[in-house]
């Protein structure tokens, strides 16, 4: 079984896997069906860059206002900065 734990919902709540389901829908639509790797590596250096380089910094997601993760980012950092107050004495 490769060490995998089947994960399973809470009686009564079939909404528990519902991001996780949605996010490897998407990942398997965007770079699995379709595409064949030559090695594991190979398959894992695509997986990588996917998740790491385009869905958690550049792709827009709804739950942002349609922003992507690092102009959210940038935009809530901002939101905090206050006024600039310097002594002149």
């Amino acid at each position: 079984t490769n060490n995998c734990i089947q994960s399973m919902s809470r009686r009564g709540n079939c909404w528990d896997n519902a991001v996780t389901e949605s996010f490897f829908h998407t990942l398997k639509g965007h770079v699995i069906h379709g595409s064949v790797f030559a090695t594991r590596k190979e398959a894992n250096a695509v997986l990588f860059d996917y998740i790491e380089i385009y869905y958690n910094r550049v792709r827009r997601h709804s739950a942002n206002g349609w922003l992507s993760p690092e102009a959210f980012e940038q935009k809530h950092f901002k939101s905090l900065e206050g006024p600039t107050v310097h002594n002149t004495v």
